[in-house]
């Protein structure tokens, strides 16, 4: 059975899987920076520094590939009709809380911008596992299809 993406399922599959990666990769960085950037005095020219470089990382990898993993995911899945089976509902679940993780990480670089502290260096590393939780769940959801 193809769907309307004919041949270019396939490429559709790769692209989405190479931004997935790319995703995950900033939501694995970011919150290191936030660990090492709110060690700094606000205002100074490390401070300065890290804010330039979170800038960076949320332009250049994590907005781009939050956008593309969207697009070539919701292509798959209305190419498959995946949106009745249970294990794509959950994996759209775990999807939908990690861009729920990027948006709160996009929050709190601003926050650390304008040199407020809320969390503790402790705190990050612990939400720096968040992203890791949801890759496993949903990798395994997405190849296993347990139900």
């Amino acid at each position: 059975m193809t769907g309307f993406l004919g041949n270019a399922y396939l490429w559709v599959k790769a692209g989405h899987i190479i931004f997935v990666i790319f995703l995950m990769a900033g939501l694995f960085m970011m919150p290191r920076f936030f660990v090492y950037h709110q060690e700094c005095t606000p205002g100074s020219d490390e401070d300065r520094k890290w804010i330039e470089r979170e800038d960076r990382l949320r332009r250049i990898i994590l907005n781009p590939a939050i956008i593309i993993v969207w697009i070539f995911g919701l292509l798959l899945m209305f190419d498959i009709g995946a949106w009745v089976n249970g294990w794509f509902q959950l994996k759209l679940l775990i999807v939908l809380a990690l861009s729920g993780y990027h948006g709160w990480i996009v929050g709190y670089a601003k926050k650390l911008k304008r040199g407020e502290r809320p969390l503790t260096g402790k705190q990050l590393r612990m939400l720096n596992e968040v992203p890791g939780l949801a890759a496993v769940l949903a990798v395994i959801l997405a190849v296993v299809k347990p139900f």
